[in-house]
């Protein structure tokens, strides 16, 4: 199945907690072009705003840290991306930190308001977490709360501005008047990195974790085909891969929150390849690349672009 593919490059590193996811976009392109490959004159290329001049400004949003600036990136990826796939084309997202996710998802269903929408999330972290529970105020541990509206207040343990939940409520209902995800809708692969708040929310809403050890013992291909059983009533699927699902053992620790026992790169290569040539696959995005913390050089950005490529080559066949 032929996609026509256009990339949106978001170097916004306002929702993480330590510096240099910025440069992980264009980390992946020196990988490319170190290695001589056209890949990036291949495709239409959308980069974003650069809205990280907020990180050098006094932080005015309390547990939401940075927030007046996302806001500007939530709004400005989702609008590209809704863009994109209203004119029929896949967009393929290169983000620097995981808060570029919830402005994604909006997009996608700012573009299909009418159609149910699954999300495989293909992460170390659970990124449930919401201001009221949030133990650093990082708000890339926050874009699945946002999407799902849910801030598990039944163990808030922080009492936010109300200049934060104003903010936040709006970005909650933005483009569609109400939350864009149900929890049944959303399945996890390789998360086990999660904190108290968010696994009693796992629990209470039955949320799947495909783990490490299960994608070991049983096979990509197996856990896939799981997923797809889990999201068949869903008429769309949007695939958000964080380069910290993998372990940093093998791979290498540049990303901001590295996690041992993670999934090899050829594991992520077959699931999200797999993922790619669903027909109901709109949507795949890549975070978390951080240089600055490559213990390798550049070999994180250099395995997130051989993964980008894999998955270029199943969307066009």
């Amino acid at each position: 199945m032929h996609r026509k593919i256009e990339i949106i490059v978001n170097n916004s590193e306002l929702a993480a907690g330590t510096r240099g996811a910025s440069l992980g976009p264009g980390a992946i392109m020196t990988a490319a072009r170190k290695a001589n490959n056209p890949y990036f004159g291949l495709y239409p290329l959308h980069p974003l705003p650069d809205y990280n001049r907020f990180l050098d400004q006094k932080n005015e949003t309390e547990f939401a840290k940075n927030l007046l600036g996302y806001q500007l990136v939530f709004e400005s990826v989702a609008e590209k991306t809704k863009e994109i796939l209203n004119k029929g084309a896949f967009p393929l997202i290169l983000a620097g930190d995981h808060g570029s996710a919830a402005g994604t998802i909006a997009g996608i269903k700012a573009a299909f308001p009418e159609k149910r929408l699954g999300v495989v999330w293909v992460d170390a972290h659970g990124d449930l977490h919401s201001p009221y529970t949030t133990p650093s105020g990082n708000i890339h541990g926050m874009p699945l709360s946002l999407s799902l509206g849910n801030d598990n207040l039944g163990y808030q343990r922080n009492t936010p501005s109300e200049k934060t939940t104003n903010i936040w409520n709006e970005l909650k209902n933005k483009y569609t008047g109400t939350f864009k995800l149900n929890a049944s809708d959303l399945v996890f692969i390789g998360v086990r990195d999660t904190e108290y708040e968010e696994n009693q929310l796992i629990a209470e809403n039955t949320i799947t974790n495909h783990t490490v050890e299960f994608v070991r013992k049983e096979g990509a291909q197996v856990i896939v085909q799981r997923v797809l059983e889990q999201l068949e009533s869903c008429d769309m699927i949007y695939v958000s891969f964080d380069v910290d699902s993998m372990d940093p053992e093998i791979t290498s620790f540049g990303t901001g929150t590295p996690v041992g026992n993670g999934i090899f790169p050829e594991e992520a290569e077959e699931i999200l390849t797999l993922l790619a040539q669903n027909p109901k696959t709109v949507c795949i995005e890549f975070v978390e690349v951080n240089p600055c913390l490559d213990n390798k050089i550049n070999t994180m950005a250099e395995t997130a672009f051989s993964l980008l490529e894999a998955v270029t080559v199943a969307l066009n066949n």
